[in-house]
C-alpha cells in the first residue's frame, strides 16, 4: 500500500463525492449524497487554501480542507478553518490522518496563515482525542450547539512563525525534523472545558513545545492573534526569552458597539456595528424573526450565518433606516436598510460584485409553502433536504416565485426577483445582482398573523416514514397571504399562548408508576407505568447519544444557549453538573443554583410534573428526555396550531408546543408545558442515529413547568 498525499486537482472531485456518498459518517453528510460538480462547486464557494487529497493506487481515500469561509463561519486575518477532514475506514489506523494533518499545517506555515480552526463532533471521541493530541485548545463553546460540534483552534503555527527569527541553530534543526504535531505539544486531556486563562485581563492560552531536548513554552492572546511571550529551555535547564515577530497580518477585534436600532408596528431592525448583520425582532416573537448577513465588499470574504468578521463599517442613520458602508481599498459596497408599513428592503449598491448574504427565518413553529405549492411544518429535513454541510448542494428557487412561512404570531413572505438558494427550510442564500441603474434589491414582508377561533387543522400523513402533508381539502384550510395580511387556517385558538389545559391518561388502576431519580446519573435512570417503559437509559454505564460523549439518565436538566442564539443555537444537553439529592425525585446543582423535582402521583391517569428553578441562570433551561421508541417511530405535534403526523425518519429537527411520541410497546408518550408555564415554553424534537431526543425549553429566569403523561392513543391539545 502506497499511499500519495497531494493538491486537489481538476477532474478530483466525482470520485471525492463518490468517496463521502459511499459512508454515512463523513464529515459533510447531506441527504441524498452531493454530485462532484455540487462538490467542485462548493470549493469554489468557500474560498479554499488549500484541498489536500490521500490516493491509493489512484483511489482517492481521504481528504483535508483548509478554507477562508465555510458558509457557517468566515475565518479571521490569519486564520483558516478545517473542514472536509475525512479517512475512509480501513485507513484510519494507519499514518494517513497524522500525514494530512501535518501536511496541512506545513502549507499554512508557508502561507502566512497561522491559526488553525476546526470543529469536531465530541461525541467522536477519536477524532476529538487526535485534535487535543495535536495541540487544538478550546477558546470558545466548550459544548456541542445546534450544529453538533465544538470548534478548537491550533495555534502551533502561529508560535512557531513568531519565535522562528531568534532560534539558535540547535533548535531550527529540531523543528526541522518535525514530521508529526502529535510528538511535540504536552497532552491535553480530552474534558469538554475552556482551556483560556485570563491573565491581566487578556484572554490566553499556554502551549509546551518539545523539539528534541530543547522546550518552547508560549503564551497567545486569544483575541488579537499573537503571542504575548515566549522562552526556550535548553538541555541544562536555562531559559532564555524570545523576540517575537509580529504576525504578516493584523487582526481587528470586536468592538463591540451598540447595535443601530430603528422599527415600526411592532417590529425593530437591530443593525450590528461591527459586522453589519441585520436582526428583525417582533412582539410577541422570543428571538429574532429574521436574519440577514452582510454581503462584504470582498466576494471572498463573506460573513457565515453563524459567524461573521468585524468589519470597518460606517453605519448612519436615514428615513425610516439606516445606510452602512464598507470601503476595501477602491471596491465599496453601500448598503440602505428600511422598514416601512411592515416591509423590509435592502438595497445595495457596489461596483465589483460583493459576496453572497445568507438570511435566516427565526419561526421555529409554524408552516413552510414551498414554491411549488406543498406545505411543510418547519424543520430541518422537512421540505427541504438540510445542505447546511455543503451548501452548493442547497436546492434552486427560481424567480418569479416566492416563499413563505406562517407562523403563530407573524408570517414572513420572500418575492424571488433573481434565483434564491435554499439550505433548508429555514436558511436561505442569496446573491446580489444588480439591476439597470446599478442597484441590488432585496425585499422581504412582515405582516401579524390574526387570532383565530375555528378548529384546529389535523394535519395528517398517510405513511409517517415518508413524509407529511396538511390535511387541507379535508378540514377547508387555507393558505395565507403575507402580502395582504390574510391569516393562515392552521392557526388554533390561544395557539402558543402557554394555556394548557392538565391531560389525564387513560385510567387503569392496576398500574403501578415507578420512577428512579439518581443523583449520580444526573436524573432519571428508569420510568415504567405498569409494563411500559417509557425511559431509555444505559445506566449505571455512559454511552454516545446523538453528538453527547455522556449520556447515562433518560430524563435531565442542563442550562443551554439560547435557542435563536446565532453563533451556537441550543446545545445537546452535556453541561457537567454535580447533583445532590434532595428527597427521591428531587436534585439540586450548588453550583449553578438549578433545582428540579418531579410530582409523580400514584393515580397513573395523572401527568408526572417536572418543576425547575432556576433563579441565576442567564442561559435557557431544557428538560432533556429520552423516549423509549422503535428506531423508528411515529410523533404527532402541534406546531404553531396545525396537528402534524410524522415519521421520526423524515425530519431532523422540529419545535413544538407540544407532542406526543409512540413508544416501543404501543402506548404514546405526551410532553406539555404545565398550567403557570411562560408562553415563550416550547419543545425540540431531534432525531438521531441513537434515538428520538425530546428537549422542553423554557427561557432564562422564568417558569419552567412541564407535564409528562403515557396514553394509549395521540392526546388532542
Amino acid at each position: 500500500m502506497s499511499i500519495t498525499i497531494r493538491p486537489y486537482q481538476e477532474g478530483d472531485a466525482h470520485d471525492i463525492a463518490a468517496l463521502y456518498n459511499r459512508h454515512r459518517d463523513n464529515p459533510n453528510p447531506v441527504a441524498g449524497g452531493i454530485t462532484g460538480d455540487e462538490l467542485e462547486r462548493e470549493l469554489a464557494e468557500r474560498d479554499t487554501g488549500t484541498f489536500l487529497v490521500a490516493v491509493d493506487g489512484g483511489r482517492v481515500v481521504g481528504t483535508f480542507g483548509l478554507f477562508h469561509n465555510t458558509g457557517r463561519r468566515s475565518a479571521r486575518a490569519g486564520e483558516l478553518i478545517a473542514d472536509m477532514f475525512f479517512v475512509a475506514p480501513a485507513y484510519r489506523n494507519g499514518v494517513i490522518t497524522g500525514r494530512l494533518f501535518t501536511e496541512a499545517v506545513e502549507w499554512m506555515v508557508q502561507s502566512g496563515c497561522l491559526v488553525l480552526r476546526l470543529t469536531v463532533n465530541p461525541a467522536n471521541s477519536v477524532a476529538f482525542k487526535l485534535y487535543r493530541r495535536v495541540g487544538c485548545v478550546s477558546v470558545g463553546q466548550t459544548v456541542p450547539g445546534e450544529d453538533g460540534n465544538v470548534e478548537l483552534h491550533n495555534y502551533i503555527p502561529l508560535v512557531l512563525r513568531s519565535v522562528f527569527a531568534d532560534l539558535g541553530p540547535e533548535v531550527r534543526s529540531a523543528l526541522g525534523g518535525l514530521n508529526s504535531f502529535g510528538t511535540v505539544t504536552e497532552a491535553r486531556d480530552d474534558e469538554l472545558r475552556s482551556d483560556v486563562r485570563l491573565v491581566d485581563g487578556v484572554r490566553t492560552v499556554d502551549y509546551h513545545l518539545a523539539l528534541g531536548e530543547f522546550r518552547i513554552t508560549a503564551s497567545v492572546d486569544v483575541d488579537r492573534g499573537v503571542v504575548r511571550g515566549a522562552e526556550v529551555t535548553g538541555p541544562d535547564g536555562t531559559a532564555r526569552a524570545l523576540r517575537l515577530t509580529e504576525p504578516p497580518y493584523h487582526v481587528r477585534a470586536p468592538r463591540r458597539p451598540e447595535p443601530h436600532r430603528f422599527g415600526t408596528g411592532g417590529l425593530v431592525c437591530e443593525v450590528d456595528g461591527d459586522d453589519g448583520t441585520l436582526s428583525v425582532l417582533a412582539e410577541g416573537h422570543h428571538g429574532p424573526l429574521f436574519v440577514s448577513t452582510w454581503p462584504s465588499c470582498r466576494a471572498d470574504r463573506p460573513a457565515g450565518w453563524r459567524e461573521g468578521e468585524p468589519r470597518d463599517l460606517d453605519i448612519v442613520a436615514v428615513e425610516n433606516g439606516v445606510r452602512v458602508t464598507e470601503r476595501c481599498g477602491e471596491d465599496e459596497v453601500v448598503g440602505t436598510v428600511t422598514l416601512t408599513e411592515g416591509t423590509l428592503r435592502q438595497d445595495f449598491a457596489f461596483a465589483s460584485r460583493p459576496g453572497r448574504i445568507f438570511q435566516t427565518v427565526g419561526l421555529r413553529q409554524g408552516t413552510f409553502v414551498h414554491p411549488d405549492g406543498e406545505r411543510h411544518p418547519i424543520g430541518l429535513g422537512l421540505g427541504v433536504r438540510d445542505a447546511s454541510e455543503a451548501v452548493a448542494a442547497s436546492q434552486v428557487v427560481p424567480a418569479g416565485t416566492e416563499l413563505a412561512w406562517h407562523g403563530t404570531s407573524w408570517g414572513i413572505g420572500l418575492p424571488v426577483r433573481e434565483p434564491v438558494r435554499l439550505i433548508h427550510s429555514a436558511l436561505l442564500e442569496r446573491g446580489l445582482a444588480a439591476d439597470p441603474d446599478g442597484v441590488a434589491r432585496l425585499r422581504t414582508d412582515f405582516r401579524p398573523t390574526a387570532a383565530r377561533t375555528d378548529a384546529q387543522t389535523d394535519a395528517r400523513t398517510a405513511d409517517a416514514g415518508t413524509g407529511v402533508r396538511t390535511a387541507d381539502a379535508e378540514t377547508g384550510a387555507r393558505t395565507a397571504d403575507v402580502e395582504t395580511g390574510a391569516r393562515t387556517a392552521e392557526a388554533g385558538a390561544d395557539a402558543g399562548a402557554g394555556a394548557v389545559r392538565p391531560v389525564r391518561t387513560d385510567s387503569n388502576p392496576s398500574a403501578v408508576r415507578r420512577l428512579e431519580l439518581t443523583a449520580s446519573a444526573a436524573g432519571v435512570t428508569s420510568w415504567k407505568e405498569g409494563t411500559t417503559k417509557v425511559l431509555r437509559s444505559p445506566y449505571p454505564r455512559t454511552r454516545v447519544f446523538g453528538y453527547n460523549p455522556r449520556w447515562s439518565a433518560g430524563m435531565w436538566v442542563t442550562a443551554e444557549n439560547s435557542r435563536f442564539g446565532r453563533a451556537s443555537g441550543l446545545g445537546w444537553g452535556v453541561r457537567p453538573t454535580v447533583w445532590e439529592e434532595k428527597h427521591p425525585l428531587g436534585l439540586f446543582a450548588p453550583r449553578e443554583r438549578i433545582g428540579w423535582e418531579l410530582t409523580a402521583p400514584e393515580d397513573t391517569a395523572e401527568p408526572v410534573r417536572a418543576d425547575i428553578q432556576a433563579p441565576d441562570s442567564e442561559e435557557e433551561i431544557v428538560l432533556w428526555l429520552t423516549p423509549n421508541t422503535p428506531r423508528e417511530t411515529t410523533v404527532v405535534l402541534d406546531s404553531a396550531g396545525t396537528r402534524w403526523e410524522l415519521g421520526s425518519a423524515g425530519f431532523r429537527q422540529i419545535w413544538a408546543t407540544a407532542a406526543t411520541v409512540r413508544l416501543a410497546d404501543g402506548s404514546w408518550l405526551d410532553c406539555r408545558p404545565a398550567d403557570g408555564a411562560c408562553a415563550q415554553a416550547e419543545l425540540v424534537l431531534r432525531t438521531t442515529p441513537s434515538g428520538l431526543l425530546i428537549g422542553c425549553v423554557s427561557p432564562a429566569r422564568r417558569p419552567s413547568a412541564w407535564q409528562l403523561a403515557v396514553h394509549s392513543e395521540p392526546t388532542r391539545s
